[in-house]
């Protein structure tokens, strides 16, 4: 059976947005400036209650002094989106001499 066309770009948009950090780990490897400052997001209560696991993809723009500047969200459950964002909005990286973006993923699973 031939894979479909959106099987196909959904494996190439996951293999181009390459996952930077993760919620176990929290290692970021592409980018230059280190982060200073790294909030875990909690795993939601709700989501626990609802037996909800996933994970969430972030397309993350830093301001040349370190702080988050925009937070875009381009995949996962919006529980676990909200969580994950609310965590690294308060995340605060090494200045740069201009804006950076990051691409991030959290991993959320029961055993939190």
């Amino acid at each position: 059976m031939r894979p479909t066309r959106l099987a196909v770009s959904a494996l190439f948009l996951f293999l181009v947005v390459a996952p930077t950090a993760s919620i176990a780990g929290g290692n970021e490897t592409s980018d230059a400036r280190k982060v200073k400052t790294r909030i875990n997001p909690a795993y939601p209560d709700l989501a626990r209650r609802m037996n909800i696991t996933g994970s969430v993809n972030l397309v993350v723009t830093v301001a040349a002094d370190g702080t988050v500047k925009e937070c875009h969200p381009i995949g996962g459950h919006p529980i676990l989106v909200e969580a994950a964002t609310d965590a690294v909005k308060r995340w605060r990286y090494e200045p740069g001499a201009h804006d950076s973006t990051v691409s991030l993923m959290f991993k959320f699973s029961r055993d939190q």
